[in-house]
């Protein structure tokens, strides 16, 4: 069983121990990178905690045990029936309800839904997590991006009819007519949802119209929570931010992807008050890993006062239109980060 994190008196300072600690119910899918799940899953482990993991269909079923075996040493712990995921798919907004509505079913005490991958690692110890999370009971938090007025090149995910199939999509798309008196919205994946508002997108006939329109579009994963959470009564608790810290670099003329971060990255990943990042790749760089988690269990990660504008995007480049989808700070891998990037400055 992994020893619970301790609280220096530094970071005691930040901390209100007389709130009541909410409860957070972690989501974690398992696809790649088994190894790393596990250093994820010790570094994120408090046993008032629950976690429920989703194994991708396509894992390899000697790592498939292993994980498992793996899980038996704690509690709390609860697994999902494999699937297969298709990235960009609707199965992937499929599975993130399928967990909350595991979550809910099985009558368990958590106050906040946060989904992670087996490429995510926390930049807070659990303790700050559960002060952020205390002082914002009310609040979701999710990346969104009016998709009109900032990414319109996008539109054709949602004009046309896409069908799903096991390797992607099949058939020529064809026009359809949007939802009426619907704003579209774009962002991330990445979410930290209050347990009110998964009841809400899991049992809410405001939700059902949403479901049935997204299930033929592309991409619905970067779209379908914020789109239906913009549109309905949860609006005014939404923040746009998931406390997550992704690079993004040119990958080509167009696209844009997440940067795998190494020990290069450690001074800008350090500041802020954001709770995650991702993306990390031990054969790419392991170090960066070992640095994070000998600061989680000393206690070195503080808050700081200072946060990082995750809006920035580089004058380098980038088309600037393409750039403001995630709302994530963009850079050209060729590039230095400059000071003042770093102390959030334009």
């Amino acid at each position: 069983m992994t020893q619970g994190l301790g609280i220096t008196k530094k970071q005691s300072f930040h901390f209100d121990i007389s709130k009541k600690k909410p409860k957070i119910a972690y989501f974690i899918l398992v696809r790649r990178f088994p190894r790393q799940f596990k250093r994820l899953f010790k570094a994120i482990y408090h046993p008032e905690n629950h976690y429920l993991i989703q194994i991708d269909q396509e894992v390899d079923i000697n790592i498939e045990k292993g994980v498992k075996t793996f899980l038996e040493d704690y509690s709390s712990v609860y697994l999902l029936k494999s699937e297969n995921v298709e990235r960009g798919a609707y199965s992937t907004v499929q599975s993130q309800i399928n967990g909350m509505k595991y979550l809910l079913n099985r009558c368990l005490k958590w106050d906040f839904f946060i989904n992670l991958s087996d490429q995510d690692f926390p930049l807070k110890s659990q303790d700050f997590i559960f002060d952020f999370l205390s002082r914002n009971k009310e609040k979701n938090f999710i990346k969104t991006a009016n998709q009109i007025k900032k990414k319109s090149d996008t539109l054709n995910r949602v004009e046309n009819h896409f069908q799903e199939i096991d390797i992607g999509f099949s058939g020529i798309p064809y026009k359809r007519s949007f939802m009426k008196n619907v704003t579209w919205y774009v962002g991330g994946q990445w979410m930290i949802l209050t347990r009110a508002c998964c009841e809400f997108i899991c049992h809410s006939s405001e939700v059902k119209k949403f479901e049935s329109f997204f299930r033929k579009i592309l991409i619905a994963d970067k779209s379908f929570f914020q789109t239906t959470l913009m549109n309905t009564s949860f609006k005014e608790t939404i923040i746009n931010n998931d406390k997550r810290v992704v690079i993004r670099i040119a990958d080509g003329d167009i696209k844009l992807k997440p940067k795998t971060l190494t020990r290069a990255d450690i001074d800008f990943l350090m500041q802020g008050d954001n709770l995650f990042a991702r993306k990390f790749d031990e054969a790419v760089d392991e170090s960066i890993l070992n640095i994070l988690e000998k600061a989680l269990n000393t206690d070195q990660i503080t808050d700081h006062s200072n946060s990082i504008d995750f809006d920035l995007i580089s004058t380098f480049n980038i088309d600037t239109k393409s750039s403001i989808l995630d709302s994530e700070t963009i850079i050209n891998p060729s590039i230095q980060l400059t000071k003042q990037i770093l102390n959030g400055s334009k």
